[in-house]
C-alpha cells in the first residue's frame, strides 16, 4: 500500500499532468478553430452554416458526455478512455487542411467533439478523486488556467503563420501540439479509481467504504444513489443560461462585421484568453472559500454585459475591451461550476452528475448556436446578443435560489 505522502505526490502529479495535456490540446484547438469562420467564408459558407456546424458538433458532444458520465462510475480504468479521447480529437484537426467544402468541416468537428465528450467526465472524476472537496475549485481552476494558457499560445502561433503561410498551414501545424498532448496523457497520467480523498470523511467511514468496495461493484454502488435536488436546481439554471451561450465563433463573426479584420480573429481569442488564464486559478481558489453559486453568478452577469456590448457594437475599441472582460466570465464559471456539481453529489455518482451536466448544457448549446444563426439571418446581428444577455440574467436569479452552503 502506498504511504499518504506517496498518494499525495501521485495526486499532485495527476493534476499537473491534466494541466499540461489541457494546455497542449488547447494550443492545437485554438490554432485551428479561431480561423475557422474566415476559412468557411473562403468556401462560400456563412453564419447559417457556422451555426449548423457548431450546433451539430455540440449535440454529439452532449450525447457522448452523458454516456461517458455513467461509464466513469462503472469502469475500473478511466485512463484509456481519456487518452483515446485526446488521440481522436488531435488526429482529425490536421485534416482541415485538405477539405474543399463545408460539410467536410462538419464531419471533422463531429469527430472532435465526440471524442471530447467521451473523455470529459472520466477526466473530471479523476481530478475530483485526486483532491479533497475543499480544494476542488483550486484543482479545476489550475487545469483551466493551463487550458486557457494554451488558448493564448494557439492564436499567437496561428497569427504568425497566417501572414506567412496561409490558413491551411495552420491546420497542419496544429497536429504538433496535438501529438504531444496524447503522449503526455499516455505516459504521465495515473489511475485514481478508489482513491477518493474527501477531507470531510472520517477514517472509520473511509475504512467502511473500502471494505464495501471489495464486494460491491462500481455499477451497483452508483445505480441506487439518487441525485439531490440541489444538483437539479443548478442544472436548470445552467441550462437556461446555455440556451443563450452560442459558439464563440459568433463573437469572431460579429467582430468582423464591425470592421475588425479577418487576420486579427486569432488575436481576439488571445485577448480574452489572457484574462481567462490569469483569473481561472484565483477564481477556483476563491470559490473554495466562499459560495460557489455566488462566484458563478458574477460570471453570468459579466457574460450578460459583454453580450450587450457586442449587440450594440458601438466601436471596434468597445469590442476589444469586451473580449478582454469576457475572460472573467469563463474564469468565474467553467472551473467553479464543475466544482459545484461535484460538491453537490455523492462520490459514487460524480460521473453520472457530470455526464448529465455536460449533456444538458451541451444540448442547450446546440439550440443556442442554431437559434443565434437563425436570429442573425432574420433580424440582424444585434438581436441574438441581446437575447443571450437576457437569459444570462435570468439564470443568475435561479442560481441564487439554491442551498447557501454551496
Amino acid at each position: 500500500m502506498p504511504s499518504p505522502a506517496e498518494r499525495e505526490a501521485s495526486a499532485a502529479r495527476n493534476i499537473y499532468a491534466f494541466g499540461i495535456t489541457s494546455f497542449l490540446n488547447d494550443v492545437a484547438t485554438e490554432m485551428a478553430y479561431w480561423v475557422l469562420p474566415a476559412f468557411l467564408a473562403t468556401l462560400g459558407a456563412g453564419p447559417a452554416q457556422l451555426g449548423l456546424i457548431e450546433g451539430i458538433a455540440e449535440s454529439v458532444a452532449s450525447f457522448s458526455q452523458l454516456f461517458s458520465g455513467y461509464l466513469a462510475d462503472r469502469i475500473e480504468r478511466r485512463k484509456p478512455v481519456v487518452v483515446a479521447g485526446y488521440f481522436i480529437a488531435n488526429a482529425v484537426k490536421p485534416l482541415l487542411a485538405v477539405v474543399t467544402a463545408w460539410p467536410q468541416i462538419l464531419l471533422i468537428r463531429f469527430s472532435d467533439r465526440l471524442s471530447k465528450g467521451f473523455r470529459a467526465a472520466p477526466r473530471d472524476v479523476m481530478v475530483a478523486e485526486s483532491v479533497p472537496k475543499n480544494r476542488l475549485g483550486s484543482a479545476y481552476g489550475l487545469i483551466q488556467s493551463m487550458d486557457s494558457a494554451g488558448a493564448i499560445a494557439g492564436p499567437l502561433i496561428a497569427l504568425m503563420m497566417l501572414s506567412r503561410f496561409g490558413i491551411r498551414s495552420v491546420f497542419w501545424a496544429a497536429g504538433v501540439p496535438g501529438a504531444l498532448c496524447v503522449l503526455v496523457a499516455w505516459a504521465v497520467i495515473r489511475e485514481t479509481k478508489g482513491r477518493g480523498k474527501d477531507s470531510d470523511t472520517s477514517g472509520a467511514e473511509k475504512l467502511h467504504a473500502q471494505e464495501n468496495s471489495k464486494i460491491i461493484s462500481p455499477a451497483l454502488k452508483s445505480s441506487g444513489v439518487k441525485l439531490p435536488a440541489s444538483f437539479y436546481l443548478v442544472l436548470i439554471a445552467v441550462t437556461l443560461f446555455s440556451l443563450g451561450n452560442s459558439s464563440d465563433m459568433f463573437l469572431a463573426l460579429r467582430a468582423q462585421s464591425v470592421g475588425i479584420r479577418v487576420a486579427l480573429a486569432p488575436l481576439l481569442g488571445l485577448v480574452f484568453n489572457i484574462t481567462y488564464t490569469l483569473a481561472s486559478w484565483p477564481a477556483g481558489w476563491f470559490s473554495d472559500h466562499v459560495s460557489r453559486r455566488l462566484v458563478a453568478s458574477v460570471g453570468y452577469v459579466i457574460f450578460a454585459a459583454v453580450y450587450f456590448v457586442f449587440g450594440r457594437a458601438p466601436s471596434a475599441l468597445a469590442i476589444w475591451i469586451a473580449m478582454a472582460v469576457y475572460g472573467f466570465y469563463y474564469a468565474l464559471t467553467q472551473p467553479v461550476l464543475k466544482a459545484l456539481v461535484v460538491q453537490s453529489v455523492g462520490e459514487q455518482v460524480r460521473g453520472r452528475a457530470l455526464g448529465i451536466y455536460f449533456f444538458v448544457t451541451s444540448f442547450a448549446t446546440l439550440a443556442a448556436s442554431l437559434i443565434t444563426g437563425e436570429l442573425w439571418k432574420l433580424y440582424g446581428a444585434k438581436i441574438p446578443f441581446y437575447f443571450s444577455a437576457a437569459l444570462a440574467l435570468a439564470a443568475v436569479a435561479l442560481l441564487q435560489c439554491g442551498r447557501r452552503d454551496l
